[in-house]
């Protein structure tokens, strides 16, 4: 699929990693360095603008070597990127570690993964056909 990018970055555009990757790393575009104290965030630019197709998003996720060396996540994990927004990509990073953590300009911070979706149409309905499972969640199965 063919997806437009306008990209006021001073890095490359996002592109994957190895030939079955899922998704694609983005790199903080920033002037300076950022320090994140623990349990703080801040919004990174990335410089990066897309225009995605209808019934298409982008999720925006944690990169699982960033949050085992330094403690850094996504805060909104997975942020999403609808198809009609086009302002500038930015990524909510929160330090979840016990250390100030600096983010330099070009790290790659997170990683974006292209999805479709469905657009859903409600049927109001007085009740819904029962299952197995029923009404059982948050952890009804056990830990085992």
């Amino acid at each position: 699929m063919i997806v437009k990018i306008k990209s006021n970055s001073k890095h490359e555009i996002p592109s994957y990693s190895t030939e079955h990757a899922a998704g694609m790393d983005l790199r903080a575009n920033i002037d300076q360095s950022i320090e994140l104290k623990p349990l703080e965030r801040k919004l990174i630019p990335t410089g990066l603008y897309i225009e995605l197709p209808i019934g298409f998003e982008a999720q925006i996720r944690p990169r699982s070597g960033l949050a085992l060396k330094k403690g850094l996540t996504v805060l909104n994990t997975p942020g999403t990127i609808d198809a009609d927004y086009r302002g500038e990509i930015g990524v909510i990073l929160i330090n979840l570690s016990s250390e100030n953590v600096i983010i330099e300009d070009g790290e790659r911070i997170c990683q974006m993964v292209v999805s479709k979706h469905e657009t859903v149409e409600w049927e109001r309905v007085d009740e819904v056909n029962d299952t197995e499972r029923g009404a059982g969640g948050f952890g009804h199965t056990g830990v085992k």
